[in-house]
């Protein structure tokens, strides 16, 4: 099936507007998809050779979409440029405030959310540390930030 198809399938895909190095690489993922999913083809709905043909035209299309999606620029910060004392004032005045609603959270609520986003870990690891269900640990993390959002609404 290889040797048949795979010529054809690569022909279809330059002529969609692919270098050939790229429908080789189609055609090779698409191959192997058709191998991994075999028993989802339906001969009742349409021949093997479109379900195969369909597989490789949807795969260039993700392809082309994710290499035409446009990317972000870096925001770099000019070195030179350092915050006036107004920013850190603002900043430091935040973080008292953030400190503040952090330590009139209830218990259980502030330790998921330090451990969260101060350790860095994921909820599936806060969880095995803690012996507790993953879902208690994403509802306690759910409901502190909904509290802290609430107590530091006015800023920014």
């Amino acid at each position: 099936m290889f040797d048949y198809l795979a010529p054809r399938l690569k022909g279809f895909i330059i002529r969609s507007g692919s270098s050939p190095a790229l429908a080789e690489e189609i055609v090779q993922d698409v191959m192997l998809t058709v191998w991994r999913k075999a028993a989802l083809f339906d001969p009742h709905k349409a021949q093997a050779s479109a379900w195969i043909y369909q597989i490789a035209r949807n795969r260039h299309i993700d392809i082309v979409r994710k290499e035409s999606r446009p990317v972000p620029d870096e925001l770099g910060e000019d070195p030179a440029t350092e915050p006036d004392a107004s920013q850190i004032l603002a900043l430091e005045q935040e973080t008292v405030r953030l400190k503040h609603a952090i330590a009139q959270l209830h218990p259980d609520q502030k330790e998921m959310i330090v451990k969260a986003y101060m350790g860095h870990l994921t909820h599936q690891e806060i969880s095995s540390q803690t012996g507790l269900p993953l879902g208690t640990v994403k509802s306690r993390i759910r409901l502190g930030l909904g509290r802290l959002r609430k107590e530091l609404k006015g800023l920014r």
